[in-house]
């Protein structure tokens, strides 16, 4: 018997964050709550990517308080986040106690499937998490990122789905997070896995080049387990497909699921008003099928920003000069995949090599990539730009895991936290370990309100903040005065100082 396709439902994530600019609060979504645990989803994405540092950055909500609220109104559906390994919910590598500990306090407030990627498709980056979420009773969903390069094909990614599973991961996800893969791709590795592992395997894409829909319905007919939809307006364009669509779509194939079509338009209801109410932060431009995506092969978020930035930096005649560097620049540091954070670092750098000459101007991130700091590349580095780099930062390069550096973090939180005067459990640990500075503001907003009429809050102890990170171009030596850009690529802002190199 041929059983329904599945569909997780990412409305309250990737669905705002790819659309809206991570902007859509709890209290908007409380009242969809009911009816979305209602539909029958085979999860709900309430967690993870850009929502924790979005909420607490720019909405201040504390961020298990959101995880609480949407658990308590949808409690008979899955909860699922994307965690970006060692990374968590970051930009960069974080020690196992601290990783260890996030996971745990995540289960222990209700996340049940841990989507968990690597941007270099490293294995060992994802390993601690792997492990935290088994123990934690949790299911741990390891995660192939799918991008285009020379040394990528369908075989290396069934390849890295069986590395997955011996893992100890209970599902694999096939994540499309440019909206990239074909139809034809899809079917022959999700055909490809389906044949050579016992696990589910999920599939995950953007209709961002207007693929989403032919790959969806092609990864279906090859047995996919199941696939992420969403919720119109909150769908389509640089999100995923809308699921009343897809149910359309599918009508009359033997697969196709009978979700309430009744529940789904009260949804869709509920959301434009919400939708209207973000107007501030969409744009007719990522609503759109956008085939530039095919052409310069990165995520369709980077292209609207970039055009933005190159703009805002006199640049924008400079476009095509800029996109055209990006493989230059993927190439050199081992044609890694575009996805937070190697698409804010790769955007950089592209942009560095047009204004200023090819590596005349180095970001320290990209350098990091190139010393093996970031984790194993999926093809060596060139030997010129790692060389560069060495010298530049006076680093060596590395091969072991890059977290095994790391030391222990969390009694030293906690510490920082007392001294702070903001709770020192677990759950705020692991957020100023991310997040330090935003979380000392979101205290101080607290301690000021909790005082009506008493004027300016009472000071609180800073909370100390990781070391800052070395100026975002090195040089042995600079030739005139700095100058300081900065860009925003899917909705990360990279400040950096422009200093020539003799």
């Amino acid at each position: 018997m041929t059983k329904p396709i599945v569909f997780n439902n990412t409305v309250l994530r990737d669905g705002h964050q790819s659309l809206a600019a991570t902007r859509m609060t709890t209290a908007q979504m409380l009242p969809a709550l009911a009816d979305l645990d209602a539909m029958g989803f085979g999860a709900l994405e309430t967690w993870g990517g850009a929502t924790i540092d979005s909420g607490l950055r720019f909405l201040d909500e504390f961020p298990f308080d959101r995880l609480d609220a949407i658990k308590r109104g949808t409690p008979g559906t899955p909860h699922m986040m994307l965690l970006r390994g060692q990374n968590i919910v970051q930009y960069e590598n974080f020690p196992d106690d601290v990783v260890e500990a996030f996971v745990k306090m995540s289960a222990r407030h209700g996340m049940d499937i841990f989507r968990i990627f690597d941007a270099l498709n490293d294995p060992r980056n994802i390993q601690t998490a792997v492990r935290a979420v088994i123990a934690a009773g949790r299911h741990a969903q390891g995660v192939i990122c799918y991008t285009t390069s020379p040394v990528h094909n369908v075989e290396g990614f069934i390849e890295l789905g069986l590395e997955l599973e011996k893992m100890g991961c209970h599902s694999i996800c096939l994540k499309d997070m440019a909206g990239l893969v074909p139809p034809a791709d899809a079917a022959a590795i999700i055909g490809g896995l389906k044949a050579k592992v016992r696990i589910p395997v999920v599939l995950h894409t953007h209709e961002t080049a207007g693929l989403g829909i032919p790959t969806y319905l092609a990864a279906i007919n090859a047995g996919v387990d199941a696939v992420d939809t969403s919720i119109t307006p909150f769908a389509n364009g640089t999100a995923q497909p809308d699921t009343l669509l897809m149910m359309a779509v599918l009508a009359g194939n033997p697969r196709q699921p009978g979700y309430d079509k009744t529940r789904l338009a009260k949804l869709r209801a509920h959301f434009t008003g919400v939708y209207a109410e973000l107007g501030k932060f969409t744009n007719r431009k990522n609503e759109v099928i956008d085939t530039d995506t095919l052409t310069y092969q990165v995520p369709g978020g980077m292209l609207s920003n970039f055009r933005t930035q190159l703009k805002d930096m006199k640049m924008e005649d400079r476009f095509e000069e800029v996109f055209a560097e990006i493989p230059v620049v993927r190439k050199a540091l081992g044609w890694i995949p575009l996805v937070t954070p190697t698409s804010q670092i790769v955007g950089t750098q592209a942009v560095l090599n047009v204004k200023f000459g090819r590596w005349k101007n180095f970001a320290p991130a990209a350098m990091d990539i190139a010393l093996g700091y970031y984790g194993r590349t999926p093809a060596p580095v060139d030997p010129d730009v790692q060389k560069l780099a060495a010298r530049l930062t006076g680093k060596d390069v590395i091969t072991c895991r890059p977290a095994d550096l790391k030391k222990p973090r969390m009694a030293e939180l906690k510490e920082q936290l007392r001294a702070a005067g903001i709770p020192d459990d677990d759950e705020h640990a692991v957020i100023h370990a991310m997040f330090p500075m935003q979380l000392k503001e979101h205290y101080d907003r607290k301690k000021k309100a909790a005082r009506p009429g008493a004027g300016a809050p009472a000071p609180v102890a800073p909370v100390a903040a990781p070391p800052p990170a070395p100026s975002a171009v090195a040089s042995a030596k600079a030739i005139g005065e700095p100058q300081r850009i900065a860009l925003t690529i899917n909705g990360r802002r990279t400040e950096a100082v422009i200093e020539e190199i003799a």
